[in-house]
């Protein structure tokens, strides 16, 4: 799978790592931090995080049009700039209050608008390495690696936010407690019941940082704590930029050609008197080609709107009806390092079956088994009981995304030797239906929960066990495997040359649609029972497959 790729790839992958790990440590902590910080409702704090993801994702539009004028490269490098101001006004601590969440919301701005001159303008160069003929074939699995890259860095994102947090709050002799912000928050502005007063009062009287304090001073300095360790989970993403930057430049010989817009390589062809790379399309083929990806885009949206509620109600699910202790077999995946040993051994795995010699089978071989001894041992050395907190469960998404990408390879290149490989549009299609499987998992786990608006912002009183969200993140990436990299490759392959930049900045912008609407399942959560927001969700996936199948005729014949 790696053999054959050239190197830019690689050094653009890398670099997008860096970059994706300290959004997703971000991203993370961000409704969390949002609700105990400034004590908003479940419907403020997912309108806020929808609102985000959307400007996260709609900026690349606007990116793309710059660098179609203006070049890629220095895009990205305007982007990794703003980013980082973004990032470091995030890592401010301050009081909640009107300038609190200007500096907050002026942060994510810059967040935003540096992911949108970033992200996209990065792609298009991966895409622009494989427009040379001795590549292109491996432009597919290209996507399906760089997306495996960025996927590296968000596996390690959650569990980074959780280690800073529980530090900071150690040094305030503190630990963390989903239900203590809610109820805090209830006690200072008066809202509290006498039942909730009692259960506030016995949860601060096993924190060594509580005695002394009356309620109310407990409740701030809990509220304050919190805050500021989620400030230092922001400061991760600054740290993780400087990394990103040295790769990109240190590697830059690399990819250095695929960073011309189709405005330089002409006027290039005419400086040298050679013909472009690429020829002139017809306004027809023009139209044709733009029609089918904004279909694919109207599609889509649908997907992202169901697959984000990763950071919205999945996070509220996971806090307040998810079981907040692992045990047994389930332990696993709640340590990183035996997560990432055994991701590694699927790869190392199939080396042994790859590789051309002997001696790289057997070396392959071994590696693979002292990869499951690690992950042994790490597993039976976790306590009988492992303490898990909300934004645990979104490592195993990437995690999955990690060690599934060679099998999702080896299966589609089996197809096309046989000449059965489904056309991109035909796995978006399927995508939407397997990401409707998902939901219903989810659907299940929550028949006989009470309401959220029965529990009033608590915690439930009956908890799932976690294999119910791991199982439900576990189909959601099949259905992103299918959707994600091959509709970025269907872009780069498809938008016509002098609109591959907005054509690319098209596509996040219907992520950046459907993210905004993630906020809808977040207004519905205490107005439905939890099977009717999940729903919602298996509703549009499936309507939204159908509707890729009727027209898929039409959109195979326009990418011909």
């Amino acid at each position: 799978m790696f053999k054959g790729q050239p190197k830019g790839l690689y050094a653009l992958a890398l670099a997008n790592t860096g970059e994706r790990f300290g959004y997703y440590t971000m991203l993370a902590i961000f409704l969390l931090f949002i609700q105990a910080k400034f004590g908003f409702t479940a419907a403020q704090a997912t309108q806020i995080y929808s609102i985000f993801l959307a400007g996260v994702y709609f900026m690349p539009f606007f990116g793309g049009i710059l660098a179609d004028k203006f070049g890629y490269g220095k895009c990205v490098t305007l982007g990794i700039g703003v980013m980082f101001a973004g990032y470091l006004c995030l890592s401010i601590p301050t009081e909640a209050n009107l300038m609190g969440k200007i500096l907050m919301f002026g942060a994510l701005a810059l967040v935003a608008i540096g992911t949108g001159l970033f992200k996209g303008n990065l792609q298009v160069m991966v895409g622009n390495l494989y427009d040379d003929p001795k590549y292109s074939a491996k432009r597919d699995s290209a996507f399906s690696l760089f997306y495996m890259a960025i996927n590296i860095g968000a596996m390690f994102a959650p569990s980074m936010a959780k280690a800073v947090t529980n530090w900071s709050l150690k040094g305030a002799q503190l630990t963390y407690n989903a239900n203590i912000p809610a109820l805090a928050h209830q006690y200072l502005n008066g809202t509290i019941t006498p039942e909730k007063t009692a259960e506030l009062e016995m949860l601060a009287s096993t924190m060594q940082g509580a005695q002394g304090m009356d309620m109310a001073q407990f409740s701030q300095y809990y509220i304050d704590s919190l805050s500021t360790a989620y400030n230092g989970g922001f400061a991760v993403a600054c740290v993780s930029l400087i990394l990103s930057v040295a790769i990109y430049f240190g590697c830059r010989k690399w990819f250095k050609h695929a960073d011309v817009n189709a405005k330089q390589a002409k006027a290039a062809a005419a400086a040298s008197g050679t013909a472009t790379a690429e020829p002139e399309l017809t306004p027809e083929q023009t139209k044709s080609r733009v029609t089918a990806l904004l279909f694919v885009f109207a599609v889509v949206i649908f997907f992202w709107m169901a697959f984000h509620q990763n950071g919205a109600t999945m996070t509220l699910f996971a806090r307040d009806y998810t079981a907040n202790t692992a045990t047994g077999w389930v332990r696993i995946g709640f340590n990183i390092w035996s997560l990432a040993l055994i991701a590694i051994s699927i790869y190392t795995l199939f080396s042994v079956f790859q590789s051309e010699t002997k001696k790289a089978k057997i070396t392959s071989g071994i590696a693979t088994l002292v990869l499951w001894a690690g992950a042994a041992a790490l597993y039976f050395g976790m306590p009988e009981v492992v303490n898990v907190q909300p934004s645990d469960f979104q490592q195993f998404n990437p995690f999955y995304v990690v060690a599934l990408t060679p099998v999702s390879l080896a299966i589609f290149s089996a197809l096309a030797k046989k000449g059965k490989e489904p056309s991109a549009p035909k796995k978006i299609g399927l995508g939407m239906f397997v990401a409707a499987l998902g939901f219903v998992i989810l659907t299940v786990g929550s028949l006989g929960l009470l309401s959220p608006a029965q529990l009033g912002g608590t915690v439930s009183p009956d908890l799932v066990s976690p294999t119910w969200l791991i199982s439900t993140y576990l189909v959601l990436t099949f259905a992103e495997l299918l959707l994600s990299p091959m509709g970025i490759s269907f872009v780069s392959k498809v938008a016509p040359p002098k609109y591959k930049g907005m054509m690319m900045g098209g596509w996040f912008a219907a992520t950046a649609i459907g993210n905004y609407l993630v906020s809808i399942p977040g207004l519905l959560w205490n107005k439905l029972p939890l099977w009717g927001v999940w729903s919602v969700l298996i509703a549009l996936c499936l309507i939204s497959g159908i509707v890729m199948f009727s027209m898929m005729k039409k959109l195979e014949k326009a990418t011909e």
